[in-house]
């Protein structure tokens, strides 16, 4: 039976989710399990959502290089296709794989774990959001002490740790977006999908992700904006995402909700506003867009009337404020939103 320490641990844990700093609630949560267990070391990884690879996002008696490449041979082995089956995590004294054979008469225990010193452990496949995001091992000195109970305390603050080790597990909580619409975080070129969430439409576009990569550039917070993307106009929001930890480290997050173009504004005429708004002239514009001035003054015109603004200089503010802008990727410094005091 659970000791009432070791229940108040495990709320404890629970309670780290809401933390901001992951990497530091990663580290406590390995401390509240060795207030709980017995462990002489412990790991916590999660799955880079890039490579695949497990990283260690704290450690106790490991150093991320060795639980790292110990974690890229066991995920080979029949012992880890027996962890990912089983709710409870399995022990190595207890258990033995799909053969029959007791990890501990095997290679990986024989090779890797005894000489350490170690004579109990064991393993749990973290899953969150149906997906499996990491893995969590305890290790320790003493024989057969893992029983049924502790396996089951670890089972029970393992949804816990897979939120803190999943990377992705709370982005939208973190830049408060609202409940519907597509997102996708991007890092390193690369697109990662979101627990729950569609992969935004506008990352098919080529021009569109090099104007994500340039807002990684300008060092901004956020940007809104209109674009274009299979017959459909989206109102997007580009944020700057830290995650915390080592996994994904900057990244952009993309988010996209289908929209009609505001104030009936056509899409040339939304070109004409956006570049209006960097403070080009109607000669610069018309040179940009290959419009004659005249064509271009009646853009603006018919844009003011559409927007109720009594200006120019309104028409441009209301847009920037609003996001109501195609911008290029060189015109990105001029719409960003910046930390403040930045």
């Amino acid at each position: 039976m659970l000791s009432h320490h070791q229940i108040a641990a495990a709320t404890r844990i629970g309670m780290l989710t809401r933390e901001r700093d992951t990497a530091a609630a990663c580290a406590e949560a390995l401390r509240e399990l060795a207030r709980a267990l017995p462990l002489d070391a412990a790991t916590l990884l999660g799955i880079d959502p890039l490579t695949g690879a497990h990283v260690q996002v704290a450690g106790a008696g490991y150093t991320a290089e060795t639980s790292q490449a110990l974690a890229a041979e066991f995920v080979a082995t029949p012992w880890y296709r027996n962890v990912v089956r089983q709710d409870v995590p399995p022990s190595i004294s207890e258990d033995a794989d799909d053969s029959g054979q007791r990890f501990r008469n095997g290679w990986f225990y024989a090779e890797r774990v005894r000489p350490s010193g170690f004579r109990d452990g064991m393993t749990g496949a973290l899953r969150h959001h149906d997906r499996i995001v990491g893995m969590v091992h305890l290790s320790t000195e003493g024989a057969d002490a893992y029983d049924t109970e502790a396996r089951r305390l670890l089972a029970s603050v393992m949804p816990a740790l897979a939120a803190l080790a999943d990377p992705t597990a709370r982005t939208g909580d973190l830049h408060g977006l609202p409940a519907e619409g597509a997102a996708s975080l991007v890092a390193a070129g690369r697109i990662v999908d979101l627990p729950g969430r569609e992969r935004a439409a506008v990352l098919k576009d080529d021009e569109f992700g090099r104007l994500v990569s340039a807002f990684a550039d300008t060092g901004g917070q956020r940007l809104r904006l209109l674009w274009p993307a299979c017959g459909t106009w989206y109102r997007v929001a580009l944020h700057r995402h830290t995650t915390g930890s080592d996994l994904l480290g900057e990244a952009v997050l993309v988010h996209e909700t289908p929209t009609a173009l505001p104030y009936g504004l056509s899409p040339r005429e939304l070109e004409v506003l956006t570049r209006a708004a960097t403070g080009d002239t109607n000669q610069a514009i018309a040179q940009a867009l290959f419009l004659s001035p005249r064509t271009v003054h009646s853009h603006i015109e018919h844009l003011l009337r559409k927007t109720g603004s009594a200006s120019r200089a309104e028409a441009t503010a209301l847009a920037v404020r609003d996001g109501v802008l195609r911008p290029a990727p060189e015109h990105l410094d001029r719409f960003v939103e910046r930390a403040h005091g930045a």
